[in-house]
């Protein structure tokens, strides 16, 4: 069983600006959907509402059932709606294990008390964080990197990096803006197979915004189009890309 995002209706207003008006759009249990749209069209505003990070001026979001329409990122996040830029940047002097261990959430550890009263309860979730994470290396094919500085990766392992490290907080949906952003295309169509590796295996679903439309498009079950801060079109890959609407919005801007 997956989980469910919905917005209804979301309005954002900066001064006389209209980012969002009225935006509906469905994410549904284990799906990869896509916003699309020219610079300008509202994509990130949205992934920024949905996220929390900024408050609708109307509209709501609902997250499995819940509204969540207001809250802040931090409880978003709790509720295992994950921003991939919330995770913080990767470490590059640790290694890449290191670097997946570190943003796991609930750390025994961190707690003093538990840390010194539960020593057996802390080795335990110790060992299957440990698991987890090579687990999730095995996912993304980094377990061969899983020794390395994070500083020492390429473009497109630094990207896989990022969503084994947005997965170690044990989402249910995964926000991502741009991930195949300034990687080869081999790489690129690569991180796209992780994603829907991961999407089959382990029921999670994305919310993607990525402007490389050639190279994304085929791997999505379903694409929003966006332009001047409303949805224009919404369907299959081949429908949006057939759509006059979406046409015009991308040739006449």
């Amino acid at each position: 069983m997956g989980s469910h995002l919905k917005t209804e209706g979301l309005v954002k207003k900066f001064g006389g600006l209209i980012a969002l008006d009225r935006v509906s759009i469905e994410v549904t249990p284990n799906t990869i959907t896509m916003l699309i749209g020219p610079n300008g069209s509202g994509k990130t505003t949205l992934i920024n509402v949905v996220a929390g990070l900024y408050k609708p001026d109307e509209g709501h979001v609902f997250f499995n059932g819940y509204e969540i329409t207001g809250w802040p990122p931090h409880k978003v996040y709790g509720a295992g709606l994950v921003r991939t830029f919330q995770i913080p940047a990767a470490f590059k002097k640790l290694t890449v294990l290191e670097n997946l261990l570190v943003a796991a959430r609930n750390h025994i550890g961190e707690n003093p008390l538990t840390a010194l009263f539960k020593v057996k309860e802390w080795v335990k979730k110790e060992r299957e964080l440990m698991e987890r994470a090579r687990h999730i290396l095995d996912l993304l094919d980094l377990r061969k990197v899983e020794n390395r500085r994070a500083a020492e990766l390429s473009g497109g392992q630094m990207k896989l990096l990022e969503i084994g490290r947005a997965l170690m907080s044990e989402p249910k949906i995964i926000l991502m803006d741009e991930p195949v952003a300034g990687v080869n295309p081999t790489l690129a169509h690569d991180i796209m197979k992780h994603i829907m590796a991961l999407r089959d295996e382990l029921g999670i679903s994305f919310l993607i915004v990525e402007h490389r439309l050639d190279i994304v498009l085929p791997y999505m079950d379903k694409v929003y189009a966006m332009h001047r801060g409303r949805v224009i079109a919404e369907g299959t890959p081949k429908e949006i890309v057939e759509d006059p609407l979406v046409i015009e919005a991308y040739l006449g801007g």
